[in-house]
């Protein structure tokens, strides 16, 4: 199953990373996040993936035709150090498409410039580059197949640390409390799509706005409720938490290392 991701967009939340290098290749460790997400993905088998390029996406393409598979595999070195014998690999057995979709396109625009690409495949996934979690996707993509729904995306807890207020009477507050603990839940992407999805995008829409309302009316759309690990690296402290986390070897996104 082909995995659409967006990797094109200025990252202006970011912007003392995204000015120089695209927020896809923000480091997290040895690799940029956007490998962090493409390696989720091929845990659970889905290893072609679709790249949406834009903003500095010669240096995406470049990252690839030169990935060097020993930064984050073990491997045994002879003869001097002429000699480079990998014990695992990353990426050999992934398929990557590398499509330019344009600088200033939205994510609908992005989706539908790659159409062509899916092939004949009826059911496709798609994210943002920038989100994490430990979701068991198996699960996930099995509920979807077993309803009769043109899309999916995942919910979880906002992550932001802003607090909700209740205000009733005008300026009496009924209550005040972190935004994670409120009753909200975000669209997280990891999107699952049918082939039907672009009957429903029309020329210059983006991907969640007009088209989700047209689903939401014909119920067509469903979500998944994740309580478990979401974080996306959105701003300079997301970046922070996240490499805190990988300094105390936390990373609960890594669900290829939790089974092996």
């Amino acid at each position: 199953m082909k995995v659409v991701l967006f990797c094109g967009g200025l990252g202006m939340r970011l912007r003392e990373y995204s000015e120089v290098i695209p927020k896809p290749m923000v480091a997290l460790g040895y690799r940029p996040i956007l490998w962090h997400v493409m390696r989720y993905y091929a845990h659970f088998g889905h290893k072609e993936f679709i790249l949406c390029l834009g903003h500095r996406g010669d240096l995406i393409k470049k990252y690839f035709v030169n990935y060097d598979e020993s930064v984050s595999n073990d491997f045994v070195l002879t003869k001097g150090g002429k000699d480079l014998k990998l014990i695992a690999t990353d990426i050999e057995d992934w398929t990557i498409t590398f499509v330019d979709t344009g600088l200033n396109a939205n994510i609908g625009q992005r989706l539908c410039a790659v159409k062509k690409y899916l092939g004949s495949d009826k059911v496709f996934l798609a994210n943002y580059a920038d989100g994490l979690t430990d979701l068991d996707f198996a699960v996930y993509l099995e509920r979807f197949m077993a309803r009769d729904k043109v899309a999916s995306f995942l919910a979880a807890r906002p992550t932001q640390s802003f607090h909700v207020v209740t205000v009733k009477n005008q300026d009496q507050i009924a209550a005040i409390r972190p935004l994670g603990e409120s009753e909200i839940w975000i669209n997280s992407g990891f999107f699952v799509f049918r082939k039907e999805i672009f009957d429903y995008i029309r020329e210059g829409e983006d991907l969640v706005k007009e088209p989700f309302r047209r689903l939401i009316e014909k119920d067509k759309i469903m979500t998944h409720k994740h309580e478990g690990f979401w974080m996306a690296m959105d701003t300079f402290k997301d970046k922070q938490v996240l490499d805190e986390m990988v300094s105390k070897d936390d990373m609960p996104w890594e669900v290829w290392r939790a089974k092996t």
